[in-house]
């Protein structure tokens, strides 16, 4: 029996009762879970061990590289600009960021780089391994690139290259990197422990990952030179990787934040409660519901499936589990991160883990805790 340490609201108690099934039934072998309800924290939960020989406790400040929940905390960002006035949504990316009207892009706009609708969901070859690890270098690249499909149409995975053409625009807004931007005008001010590049004085609690049995090229059936291909049948990401410092150090805004699921969610609540977290009033209701406003729905170039994008997150569709309302948003990471908003409920949750799935988005962990997390706002 895994000892299941933190706190949960006895309304919440189906939640921990999913989550520690996760441990005896799903193999999880160290975790967190984190929910606000308005606001304030009803669950605040965590257990099992951060490494896989079983001999580290998974602590109170563990934290792990939670791959596409980083997008989350990116799209955010951007929402946080356009909401100020600083950044139109609906305005060409060139408008920011001039390079980038290049080889017919001129009239991609930032929402189709949210949406992942930009049809550049991956670099044209050849390029080094270590690319992702040099900003300018995939900057310049992506604004050269010809889109690989027309953009706006539909939406094909943007797996690493979102995190870089949405964090290129804030940082020619903000003259920040997005990590510093991440850093200063979220994470600080709502006291949340999550991180773009990762300070090598937290590299001691840094959770190991536990590679999935499968790779993200054997999960997905890739045609030789099809768009799913070009996008993630390269050596693209390594759950190896994450143990190096030059990974965790980088600014990957689409796939190497670190946090737990109490960091996530004292980033997410803002959004989730119309603007205002933590004694902190951020952005204005009307810029939080902006996310709700449907960009692309059909099936994803990369991903194979039916998806509804809205700025930043996936909205409510046919291939998810059942949400109470249709204002629901949300978005999970490579082996089995999720993050999701309820702005009705003004709920936010996220569950964070170490042993990795065969799942690009969510595998049936997360979902457990998702149908029990609606469950119990019922």
């Amino acid at each position: 029996m895994v000892d299941i340490q933190g706190s949960c609201d006895a309304r919440f108690a189906r939640v921990r009762d999913a989550f520690e099934r996760n441990f005896t039934e799903l193999g999880d072998v160290g975790a967190s879970f984190a929910m606000t309800v308005e606001g304030e924290f009803v669950v605040d939960i965590w257990g099992g061990h951060r490494d896989a020989a079983g001999t580290q406790p998974w602590v109170e400040d563990t934290i792990v590289n939670v791959y596409s929940s980083t997008k989350t905390m990116t799209a955010l960002s951007a929402l946080l600009l356009a909401d100020r006035g600083e950044l139109d949504l609906h305005a060409p990316v060139a408008r920011y960021w001039p390079e980038f009207a290049q080889n017919g892009k001129e009239g991609v706009e930032v929402r189709h780089l949210l949406s992942h609708s930009a049809g550049l969901a991956g670099l044209d070859l050849p390029y080094p391994d270590d690319v992702w690890y040099d900003w300018d270098d995939v900057a310049e690249r992506l604004a050269a690139q010809a889109p690989w499909w027309e953009p706006g149409t539909a939406s094909g995975y943007h797996a690493i290259t979102q995190g870089n053409l949405v964090g290129e625009v804030i940082r020619r807004i903000s003259g920040r990197s997005p990590g510093t931007f991440l850093r200063e005008e979220l994470a600080e001010p709502l006291g949340a422990d999550f991180h773009l590049g990762v300070d090598p004085k937290h590299f001691p609690r840094i959770g190991e990952l536990i590679p999935p049995p499968v790779t993200p090229e054997e999960m997905i059936e890739m045609e030789p030179g099809s768009i799913a291909e070009r996008t993630i049948g390269g050596k693209v990401v390594d759950p190896a990787d994450t143990k190096t410092a030059a990974w965790r150090q980088a600014e990957m805004p689409a796939a190497n934040g670190h946090g737990n699921a109490r960091g996530i969610v004292r980033i997410q609540t803002l959004l989730a409660n119309h603007g205002t977290a933590f004694g902190q009033t951020l952005m204005s209701p009307e810029g939080c519901l902006a996310v709700l406003e449907e960009q692309t729905n059909g099936v994803d170039h990369v991903l194979g499936l039916p998806i509804r994008f809205g700025l930043g997150y996936g909205l409510p569709g046919e291939i998810m589990p059942a949400t109470p309302n249709d204002k629901v948003c949300y978005w999970g990471g490579y082996g089995g991160s999720v993050v999701v908003r309820d702005l009705e409920n003004r709920a936010a949750f996220s569950y964070v883990m170490n042993r990795m799935e065969a799942g690009i988005v969510g595998d049936e962990r997360g979902f457990r805790l998702w149908n029990a997390a609606f469950e119990s706002l019922a």
